[in-house]
């Protein structure tokens, strides 16, 4: 009796499927990763140790109160816009933009008006900026 053999195929494994889905995942890991690391800002505020004032004979002065209102020298100013601000600040100045101009801010004053009025001054040319402060009280 022949037993008739019966023909064996080649057991073969096909890795092209496994070779697709190993890049996709590394692919996917790649994009997904950030590779720089996020620095913080770290910011020392100084504080006003005291007043230091330039006697100055013409100074540009602007208030803000805690509603976000400006004064310019001391005269309101019929809205918040830049342009009204602005407009003041050359009334104010005549157009000497070497004038110092000064900003004091209530404490609970927005930061955004604060801003607005450095962009203003920043916008018309102005370069001698400065922000008033008080001296801290110390505790008895």
């Amino acid at each position: 009796m022949k037993f008739r053999r019966q023909s064996r195929e080649e057991l073969n494994v096909n890795l092209t499927p496994l070779i697709d889905v190993v890049f996709l995942l590394l692919i996917f890991f790649m994009v997904s990763t950030t590779f720089t690391r996020e620095t913080q800002l770290s910011v020392d505020l100084p504080e006003a140790t005291g007043l230091v004032r330039d006697e100055v004979e013409q100074q540009v002065e602007i208030l803000i109160d805690e509603g976000g209102n400006y004064r310019v020298n001391g005269k309101a100013l019929v809205d918040t816009s830049m342009r009204t601000l602005q407009a003041a600040v050359y009334k104010v100045s005549e157009g000497d933009t070497t004038l110092p101009l000064v900003i004091s801010a209530d404490a609970q004053a927005a930061h955004e008006s604060v801003v607005k009025a450095m962009d203003a001054a920043g916008q018309m040319g102005f370069s001698r900026l400065s922000i008033a402060s008080v001296q801290p009280t110390q505790a008895p």
